[in-house]
C-alpha cells in the first residue's frame, strides 16, 4: 500500500447495492469512502465498517484522519475511531490558536471597545499555545480574570507576565465574582458541572475551547459558543468533495505542523490570510 500520512473519511453520493449489502469500503488516494449515504444507520452495519477502516490503519503508517460532517453524525462509527489511537481532526486545536482572533471577531460584531471590555478566561491546564494568546490578551482588555483551580501553578506566570509586560492579570477561583462581571469568558477546559458552579454575567458572551459546554442557569441570557468556521483566503486546491464533504478548518489544521513554535504558526496563519466567518452558538450565531 501507498504511504499516505493523511487519510479522508466519507460517505459515498451514490453507494452500489453490492458494497452495502457486503459493506465494502472504497480506497480513493487517500479518501476512505464508506457504503453509506443515509442518516439513520443501523450500529451493526457502523460497527463492521468501524472495524474494516481499522484494518486499513493497521497497513498503514498514518494515524491522522480528517472526518467528513455527516460521518461525523454517526456516533458509534465515530466513537469506535477515537478507541483505535488515530488523531482526528475536529478543529479544537486550532480553535485553541485562533483564540485572539476569536476575541476579535466578537469584539466586532458585538461592536465593543477591548480597552473597555472585562474578559475571564477559565482554564486549568495552560498550554504554550494558550499561554502565547494570553500574554497578547493581557494587553489588549480592559481587565483579565484568569479564573482556576490550581492557582499555585499561575503564580510564576503571573509574576512573569507582569514583570516582562508590566501588566496585571487576576487570578483566582471565587465563584461568586469571577464570572460576575466578565463579558467575555475564554472557557479552555471547564468541564459543564465545574462551570456552571459560578454565578456567571447573565449578559455573557462565552467561548468553549476544548470542549462543548452548555450553562444551565435559567436566568443566563448570554451565548455560548462551542463552533467556528473559517475561510482561507491562501488555499491549496481541493477536490470537490473536500470542498463540500469537510469543515475548512479541519482541512487546515490536518495540514499545519503542530510541533512548530507558536509564532510560525501565526506566521503561517496570516500568510494564508485565515479569517473567521462564522461563530456557532447551541442557540444562535455571531
Amino acid at each position: 500500500m501507498k504511504v499516505i500520512f493523511l487519510y479522508y473519511i466519507q460517505e459515498s453520493d451514490k453507494p452500489k447495492a453490492i458494497f452495502k449489502i457486503f459493506n465494502i469500503i472504497q480506497l480513493e488516494g487517500n479518501k476512505i469512502i464508506l457504503p453509506i449515504h443515509q442518516k439513520n444507520v443501523k450500529n451493526k452495519k457502523l460497527e463492521i465498517l468501524a472495524k474494516k477502516t481499522k484494518k486499513i490503519f493497521e497497513q498503514t503508517r498514518s494515524k491522522k484522519v480528517v472526518i467528513s460532517q455527516k460521518i461525523q453524525q454517526q456516533e458509534i462509527y465515530l466513537n469506535l475511531l477515537h478507541t483505535y489511537d488515530l488523531e482526528i481532526i475536529e478543529g479544537k486545536w486550532l480553535f485553541e490558536i485562533l483564540s485572539c482572533k476569536i476575541l476579535d471577531y466578537i469584539i466586532e460584531k458585538k461592536q465593543k471597545v477591548k480597552e473597555e471590555t472585562a474578559i475571564a478566561i477559565l482554564v486549568n491546564d495552560l498550554s504554550e499555545n494558550m499561554l502565547a494568546n494570553l500574554r497578547k490578551i493581557a494587553k489588549e482588555y480592559r481587565s483579565v480574570n484568569i479564573v482556576t483551580n490550581h492557582r499555585e501553578k499561575f503564580k510564576k506566570i503571573e509574576k512573569q507576565i507582569l514583570e516582562e509586560d508590566g501588566i496585571m492579570i487576576t487570578i483566582g477561583n471565587n465563584k461568586k465574582k469571577g464570572l460576575a462581571k466578565a463579558e467575555l469568558i475564554l472557557n479552555v477546559d471547564f468541564p459543564k458541572e465545574l462551570i456552571n458552579c459560578y454565578h456567571i454575567n447573565e449578559e455573557a458572551i462565552i467561548v468553549n475551547i476544548r470542549g462543548n459546554v452548555k450553562i444551565e442557569k435559567k436566568r443566563f441570557n448570554g451565548i455560548v459558543i462551542n463552533d467556528y468556521e473559517i475561510m482561507v483566503e491562501k488555499e491549496e486546491e481541493f477536490d470537490y468533495d473536500k470542498k463540500t464533504k469537510y469543515k475548512v478548518a479541519e482541512i487546515y489544521e490536518a495540514q499545519i505542523n503542530k510541533r512548530q513554535p507558536f509564532y510560525e504558526i501565526m506566521k503561517q496563519i496570516e500568510k494564508d490570510k485565515v479569517k473567521i466567518i462564522k461563530l456557532v452558538g447551541i442557540n444562535s450565531e455571531i
